[in-house]
C-alpha cells in the first residue's frame, strides 16, 4: 500500500502494481515486466477473494439452515454465490460513492450492532479480563510466533493453517493496498504506517475476543458441545454458539438472521471492491474503468469462487490461494525494495541541494 501510495501521488505515476517496481526497473515497467507484475495481481486478487466467497458461502448456507432448514450442500452454495456475485457486479456498476460506499456503510453498522450484542448478551466481565490478556498475549509471542518452525515432520498445522493464511493474505495485497493507497493522499508515512499497522490490528483482537472468547466460555462452563460443531463442520461454529448464548427464541433468531446478512454485506462488499481493483489494475490506474471491464471481471470471481467449490471445497480453495499468492510475493518483495530505494534517493537529492544552496 506505502509502496503504491508512494509511486502513484509522490512521483506521479499510474495508481497500479506496476509503477511499485519503478525505482529498480525504470520505464520498463511500461512493457511485458510492468505486465506481468499487474497479471500476477490480478490472479492474486480473484483467487483470493474466490477463496473468501467459497469459504464464507458455506458459512451462510450454515445459517440459512438454521434458520429455515435449506440443505447444506453444493448447489445451495453455488446458487449463493451467484447472487452474491450478480449484486456485487450491480453495485461494482454504480461506483464507489454509490453502491460500494451505501453496502460498506451498512456493513460497518451491522459490525458494531453484532458486536455489542455478543458483548451485551455474553461473559461480558469474561471478555473484558480476556480482551486484556488477548492483547497482553499477542504482544509477547507475536516476534517468536513470526519466526516459528514446526519440528514436527507429521504435524498439519503448519501448512493447513500458518502457509495457507500466510498464501491467503498475499493473495489480497494487491486489492487491500489499492483502496489504502487510495485514500492515504496527504499522509506522511508516519501517518500512514501507525494507521494501516494499529487501526487493523486492534479492532481484530476485539473481535476475536468477543466471537472467541464467548465460545470459549460457553465450551467450557456450559458445555455447550461448540467443539464437536466445529470438529463435524467448522461453517456451524458460529450458529452453534448463538444458540448455546441462551438469549431466547426470538432474539437468538434476530441474532441469526443479523449475522447472515452481515455475512452477506461482507462478501458483497469485497467482490465488488475486488472488481473495481481488478479493472483499475487492467485499465493503467484509471479509477473509472468501462463498465464492461466491471462486469466481466464480477462474473469471473463467481465462477471461480463456485468451480474451485465444485472441485474440490476447502483444500481446493487453500491451494489456489496459496498458488496464487507465491509469486506474487516477489513483487510483493520487489515493491518492497523499490520504495526503500525511492525513499534513500529523495534523502540523497534533498541532502545535495541543502549542501548546495549552504
Amino acid at each position: 500500500g506505502m509502496a503504491l501510495a508512494y509511486s502513484s501521488f509522490r512521483r506521479g505515476l499510474p495508481l497500479s502494481i506496476r509503477s511499485t517496481l519503478y525505482t529498480i526497473f525504470g520505464d520498463r515497467i511500461y512493457g511485458s515486466l510492468g505486465f506481468l507484475a499487474d497479471l500476477l495481481a490480478v490472479a492474486g486478487t480473484v483467487f483470493g477473494i474466490a477463496t473468501s466467497l467459497g469459504l464464507g458461502v458455506q458459512q451462510i448456507n450454515a445459517g440459512l439452515n438454521y434458520l429455515s432448514g435449506i440443505r447444506i450442500d453444493i448447489g445451495t452454495q453455488i446458487l449463493l454465490i451467484a447472487i452474491i456475485s450478480i449484486i456485487a457486479t450491480i453495485s461494482a456498476l454504480t461506483g464507489v460513492k454509490r453502491g460500494i460506499r451505501i453496502l460498506s456503510v451498512l456493513n460497518m453498522r451491522l459490525t458494531l450492532l453484532i458486536l455489542l450484542t455478543f458483548f451485551i448478551l455474553g461473559p461480558t466481565s469474561y471478555l473484558i479480563t480476556a480482551l486484556y490478556q488477548n492483547s497482553l498475549d499477542y504482544i509477547v509471542n507475536l516476534p517468536s510466533l513470526s519466526v516459528w518452525v514446526d519440528p514436527d515432520t507429521d504435524s498439519t498445522w503448519q501448512g493447513t493453517w500458518t502457509i495457507f493464511y500466510w498464501g491467503w493474505w498475499i493473495a489480497w495485497a494487491p486489492f487491500v493496498s489499492m483502496f489504502i493507497a487510495r485514500i492515504s493522499r496527504g499522509r506522511t508515512i508516519r501517518e500512514f504506517v501507525v494507521g494501516v499497522l494499529l487501526a487493523p490490528t486492534i479492532l481484530a483482537i476485539v473481535w476475536l475476543t468477543i466471537f472467541g472468547n464467548t465460545a470459549m466460555f460457553l465450551e467450557l462452563y456450559s458445555d455447550a458441545g461448540i467443539a464437536a460443531a466445529v470438529n463435524k463442520d467448522v461453517s456451524t461454529a458460529l450458529f452453534t454458539t448463538i444458540e448455546s448464548m441462551q438469549a431466547g427464541t426470538i432474539t437468538t433468531i434476530i441474532i441469526a438472521t443479523v449475522c447472515v446478512a452481515l455475512l452477506v454485506t461482507y462478501f458483497i462488499t469485497s467482490a465488488d471492491s475486488a472488481t473495481l481493483v481488478i479493472c483499475t489494475l487492467i485499465s493503467m490506474g484509471n479509477p473509472n474503468p468501462t463498465p464492461r471491464l466491471r462486469i466481466f471481471w464480477g462474473a469471473a470471481i463467481g465462477a471461480v469462487a463456485a468451480a474451485l467449490l465444485f472441485a474440490g471445497g476447502l483444500d481446493a480453495l487453500r491451494t489456489a490461494s496459496i498458488l496464487a499468492a507465491l509469486p506474487f510475493s516477489i513483487v510483493v518483495i520487489l515493491a518492497s525494495f523499490s520504495l526503500c530505494n525511492g525513499l534513500l534517493q529523495e534523502i540523497r537529492e534533498h541532502d545535495k541541494t541543502s549542501a548546495v544552496s549552504q
